[in-house]
């Protein structure tokens, strides 16, 4: 009992003793925790980061980005930003985790790098507070938004570029984040910055590879026998799927001033309105004349551009990639690939050197299809020479002999009715020299040939198939040199509309088409010896012809009486 003194209690030397004793145990037990709890953090971060780089996708990566760090540092919301590629430096994707999806909806527009957000986006250090609201960028959280207080924020890196930041908020025990939580954060972003270049390396080769295989189909598609327009169409399907574009379309350019559209992907057709835009002074125009692939922001604000979004049934186009189809001889037309302006961030994603290459190899295969196309062209040219030639050489000469021998015989024939039918004879037989002579004229003539004079003649012949009989035309004066493009259009209509009338209520057994060219007037003219036109007859027709004629500033004139036929005449000036 030495230890004790006379009243039996302890000295008080041997309580503190005690007492600091088991203040040291606990403390060695606390160190030891924090230890084996740091060891097996580490081992987390680790499977984290092993996990993290096993993934290719990238949208995986981030996902498991955020899922790993909400875990690794104890965070109840984890958020990774990603930044837009512009000039901006704003987030133009925001992956969060531990909000569910109803009050996502409530809360509205995902952020975009404003207040806190945007502290790290101008100075990318990590970021680490007690209370968010204390911060003097912080300006409160939206409706339905869950509160947060504590906060730590760590750049995510690709290199020396800044791919985005990873936010984490409210530790799961109400503590702050330590400082420990920001060691291990910063090595988990650092891992996943490696983890993202990969990933984005993987699905850059993957575009690559899909490029080069929208180039294998297109080839493959020519090397059959295919025509050049659907070989066109396919050259902006392939592109436009691939490139992720909203918009594409193929323009030809026999020079910079001559362009025509060919084939659009992703919007209607309208060559018409298509061929009023000025397309002589735009970015097509410029990348026929230099042979160098032109992008823009933004081709409503671009004074060198030519917005196409005024065409009906067209979106709203914001950038627009325009490439040059070149071969050997030059540039033979142009490859433009349009996104919406919402999606701009996707085409700052498309490598352009990836759809010039394209638009290099298809406007190759494009050449040997037309080359292709060329030599069946002039197969079938040689053909229809041959039989022009045989008609001419053969059969024309032919009936030339029988129709001097039956001109002979009639003077032979002292009868009326005998002598008459030989000279009907003889008429049929010029007629038929005459048509076989058209026939060899129009051997010599393309199906695709768009002359005027050509045009004109296939109307006529079309009619003589629904009337039964074949009119008579006429063309004077230097029709198809001298007739504007915009004249031409409704010079075509009216013949169509005028033989249309001829053959629906005439009743005729004649019909006379004149189409001519003098001193700055051109003239159309139908008539024929059908029934003619009663009084007050209603004009639908004709109406639409006299409108034509006053859009040029000329008119229209109908002569007829009733068991006389009737003409229409058509004039304008083309000065």
């Amino acid at each position: 009992m030495q230890d004790r003194d006379a009243s039996g209690e302890e000295p008080p030397d041997r309580v503190l003793a005690e007492v600091g004793f088991d203040r040291l145990l606990r403390e060695v037990l606390a160190r030891v925790r924090e230890v084996v709890d740091e060891k097996a953090r580490l081992g987390h971060l680790l499977d984290a980061v092993v996990a993290i780089t096993s993934e290719l996708s990238l949208d995986g990566v981030l996902a498991r980005i955020v899922r790993s760090a909400s875990s690794l540092v104890g965070a109840r919301y984890a958020a990774l930003g990603v930044l837009a590629d512009g000039p901006d430096r704003q987030l133009r994707t925001f992956i969060h985790h531990g909000i569910d999806g109803e009050v996502v909806e409530q809360i509205g527009d995902l952020p975009t790098g404003h207040g806190l957000l945007g502290v790290l986006i101008d100075d990318p250090r990590p970021l680490r507070l007690g209370d968010i609201a204390a911060h003097p960028a912080s300006y409160g959280f939206p409706e339905h938004h869950p509160e947060m207080t504590s906060f730590l924020g760590v750049p995510v890196r690709t290199r020396e570029r800044v791919f985005g930041f990873l936010y984490l908020t409210e530790k799961d025990d109400g503590q702050d984040f330590t400082e420990m939580d920001e060691d291990v954060a910063v090595a988990l972003a650092a891992a996943a910055g490696a983890a993202i270049e990969n990933a984005t390396l993987y699905e850059e080769a993957e575009r690559r590879q899909a490029w080069l295989s929208a180039t294998a189909e297109v080839i493959s598609l020519l090397s059959e026998d295919t025509s050049t327009e659907t070989a066109l169409q396919a050259v902006a399907d392939r592109a436009r799927t691939v490139s992720g574009a909203d918009v594409a379309w193929v323009v030809s350019a026999s020079d910079p001033c001559d362009l025509h559209l060919e084939v659009v992907a992703g919007a209607p057709v309208d060559r018409e309105a298509m061929s009023a835009l000025p397309m002589e002074e735009s970015l097509a125009s410029l990348v026929v004349r230099t042979g160098v692939p032109v992008s823009v922001d933004d081709v409503a604000t671009d004074p060198r551009a030519v917005d196409p979004s005024s065409v009906d049934g067209w979106p709203r186009l914001g950038p627009v990639m325009v490439l040059p189809l070149r071969s050997g001889s030059g540039v033979d037309g142009v490859l433009s690939l349009a996104w919406t302006p919402g999606r701009i961030d996707d085409y700052r994603r498309v490598d352009p050197a990836l759809p010039t290459s394209f638009a290099e190899q298809a406007a190759l295969a494009l050449q040997v299809a037309r080359i292709r196309e060329d030599r069946k062209r002039m197969s079938l040219l040689e053909d229809r020479d041959r039989i022009g030639r045989d008609l001419h050489d053969l059969v024309i000469q032919r009936l030339f002999g029988v129709g001097l021998g039956l001109q002979s015989t009639v003077q032979m024939v002292s009868a009326d009715e005998p002598a008459q039918r030989l000279r009907e004879a003889i008429i049929d037989i010029d007629d038929t020299i005459k048509d076989i002579r058209r026939t060899i004229f129009a051997l010599g003539k393309l199906e695709t040939s768009t002359d005027l004079q050509s045009e004109i003649e296939n109307l006529v012949e079309r009619a003589a198939a629904t009337m039964k009989l074949r009119p008579r035309l006429r063309l004077e004066g230097p029709v198809r040199t001298t007739v504007p493009d915009a004249v031409a259009s409704d010079l075509l209509a009216v013949v169509s509309e005028a033989l249309t009338n001829v053959s629906r209520h005439a009743h005729a057994t004649s019909v006379d088409v004149r189409v001519a060219v003098a001193h700055d007037m051109l003239e159309v003219s139908v008539a024929d010896d059908g029934r003619g036109m009663q009084q007050g007859v209603p004009e639908s027709g004709l109406r639409n012809l006299r409108e034509r004629a006053a859009r040029h500033r000329g008119e229209l004139v109908v002569e007829s009486e009733v068991g006389s036929g009737t003409t229409v005449t058509w004039r304008v000036p083309i000065g």
